[in-house]
């Protein structure tokens, strides 16, 4: 069996069995998270009405990024995410990290969210 499909077919379970027990509602969102080989994606959704409501990547063409596919790119986008997420009167959040482990870019999402003002 080819390494990367077992690969993807836990991080596929993982991310079910996190979904089973995270929802976001009106009061406190999800923060959803995707990350791929070239860029990082994030976005704020409420559950209950199936909307998005905030979201930010690193495809955009705003953050002025040189690379897109590290750390450093994807604490822009925490930093983005949380500024729009204030904005729009959103301060807590559930946080949904998609099945994937929790450090390297994962963890400077987070830490970059939590540092600009997000609560999760």
């Amino acid at each position: 069996m080819d390494k990367n499909v077992g690969k993807a077919t836990r991080r596929d379970r993982r991310r079910i069995g996190i979904r089973k027990r995270i929802s976001g509602t009106g009061t406190r969102p999800r923060l959803a998270i995707y990350k791929s080989l070239n860029h990082m994606y994030a976005q704020i959704i409420n559950d209950l009405e199936g909307t998005t409501l905030v979201a930010a990547s690193t495809a955009t063409k705003g953050l002025g990024l040189a690379k897109t596919g590290n750390a450093a790119a994807a604490a822009k986008v925490g930093e983005s995410l949380a500024e729009k997420a204030k904005a729009k009167g959103i301060t807590a959040v559930v946080f949904d990290r998609g099945g994937f482990k929790f450090h390297g870019r994962v963890k400077a999402l987070a830490d970059a969210a939590r540092k600009a003002g997000l609560q999760f």
